[in-house]
């Protein structure tokens, strides 16, 4: 056994230290205060060691007159403030981290700088790692960051944007962290592309993910989406992962399919086309649905089919919204079968904000169209799926080609869409009409239907192959209309494509 003694000590205060020196005699030094094993010096001078550099507002310089072989505790102390200080923490502020973390001290830097460095790669890096530090100190140090680390880096590929990992590492208890690798995978395993997955994280509350919801019961929710479309809904509405499986999605999704007639593929439909009806509770739906019954006449079997191919209606507000246009459609001389035609093609009239409609109303009104009319309502349903500006540029844009306000109330009144084309579309196949097929705008009064088949596509592909079998004067309608196989007979023998 290695004897070790001290022949003499002296300790001396400095304030503030300025150096440190410390000197230990050889193990085969011998002193008259007695002697002890050398592992028990490594055990027990260590710490004092370790808590005296600890203290920067005072110090101790130890002298040990017989000593000769020198520790390298006050090197790599200072070594571990120079990391800090490189990567932009002030001396005080380093202090407060070793302080809030004393395994920091007995932690090798080479693992403290890969671990930074590891950081760094996640795009974790100036101001947002020195905060992530200062708030979690144990990052630089704990093994449990090792698993996390490397998955974010190596499986994900590093594709979490650095709020989320930085929302992610900052957590109270670190071994949720290990689950929450499971659960990322299972999710990926069930279909969500991994470049997609930050965005599915970022929108969950993750305190709900990390701490309330186990695998499995994120394994028994996805099964249970599985027959209306799965995770293909998770990934447009992922904060459907935080919603009680048994309390809120079962009872709201048996709720539509029992609406639709138990009809499962109906179901998914809706729930793809809105995942975000089932963020409503099973109460708020009945009332929408009992509303739609009571107020307008419909049937259950109708109010699904509008919610089908409109789920939003569950969403708008029966007193601001549905009510006052569904008078409106009454007003005008509909009956229920009329109010659940109109609403079966244009549904998203009883969603538009009150500016919207208004707006579209006055530019109707100004054209021809009459109060409480059905004209006017199918006008206004035709116009739902464009902007009030679209329309009022169209307006103009039939006025510059010299038609009058009647000629376009003609025109949409046969072929309500002819309101709804987009403006500069319009413009490039009212200027191939006139220009290039030397016909007259009159013509559209005809067959405003012209207007919606598409210019190369259509309109220029047929009228060319008619110029080569010199039938110029061919009606719109004949030319755009007729079969492939008619318009090959038409145009002399030359094979047309009907595209």
């Amino acid at each position: 056994m290695a004897i070790l003694s001290f022949a003499s000590c002296s300790v001396s205060h400095f304030s503030p230290p300025i150096s440190l020196r410390l000197h230990l005699p050889p193990v085969t030094a011998l002193c008259y205060h007695g002697s002890f094993p050398a592992s028990t010096l490594k055990t027990e001078l260590r710490p004092l060691l370790l808590g005296c550099l600890d203290r920067r507002e005072t110090g101790l310089i130890f002298r040990c007159n017989c000593l000769s072989s020198p520790i390298d505790a006050g090197s790599q102390f200072e070594s571990l403030f120079s990391l800090l200080r490189r990567i932009g923490f002030r001396e005080e502020e380093s202090e407060m981290i070793i302080a809030k973390n004393p395994d920091i001290k007995s932690t090798s830097l080479d693992k403290i700088g890969n671990r930074i460095a590891s950081l760094q790669s996640l795009k974790i890096d100036g101001l947002a790692l020195l905060g992530l530090i200062a708030k979690c100190p144990n990052l630089l140090t704990s093994e449990e960051f090792d698993i996390v680390i490397t998955f974010f880096a190596d499986e994900l590929e590093g594709r979490l944007e650095p709020e989320l990992v930085e929302r992610l590492l900052s957590v109270v208890d670190t071994s949720f962290l290990l689950s929450f690798n499971q659960k990322v995978r299972l999710l990926i395993q069930h279909g969500i592309p991994k470049e997609k997955i930050s965005h599915v994280l970022s929108k969950v509350y993750l305190n709900k993910l990390l701490y309330q919801k186990s695998v499995e019961d994120i394994e028994r929710l996805i099964s249970f989406l599985e027959p209306f479309g799965g995770i293909g809904i998770i990934a447009r509405r992922p904060v459907i992962l935080n919603s009680d499986l048994d309390a809120q999605l079962i009872p709201r999704v048996e709720f539509i399919r029992n609406l639709s007639g138990e009809d499962d593929f109906a179901t998914g439909t809706v729930l793809r086309r809105l995942p975000a009806i089932l963020s409503y509770s099973v109460e708020h739906m009945n009332s929408h649905v009992e509303f739609l019954k009571s107020f307008a006449g419909l049937t259950s079997e109708q109010v699904f089919k509008i919610v089908h191919v409109f789920p939003n209606v569950i969403s708008t507000s029966k007193e601001r919204k549905l009510r006052p246009r569904l008078e409106f459609l009454k007003e005008s001389g509909f009956d229920s079968p009329g109010i659940f035609k109109f609403l079966s093609k244009a549904p998203l009239f009883l969603a538009l904000s009150e500016d919207n409609l208004s707006h579209k109303l006055g530019l109707l009104v100004k054209i021809g169209y009459k109060h409480r009319t059905k004209e006017l309502a199918f006008a206004m349903g035709a116009v739902t799926r464009t902007s009030s500006d679209n329309m009022q540029r169209v307006i103009g844009l039939y006025l510059s080609y010299g038609l009058s306000f009647e000629d376009i109330l003609a025109m949409s009144t046969k072929h309500p869409q002819v309101l709804q084309y987009n403006h500069a579309s319009l413009e490039e196949k009212l200027e191939y009409l006139i220009e290039y097929m030397g016909r007259e705008v009159e013509e559209l009064l005809a067959f405003p239907a012209f207007l919606g088949y598409k210019l190369d596509g259509r309109i220029k592909h047929r009228y060319e192959e008619k110029l080569k079998s010199r039938g110029e004067n061919m009606s719109l309608n004949k030319l755009l209309t007729v079969s492939a196989e008619r318009f090959s007979k038409a145009a002399d023998g030359i094979e047309v494509i009907c595209l």
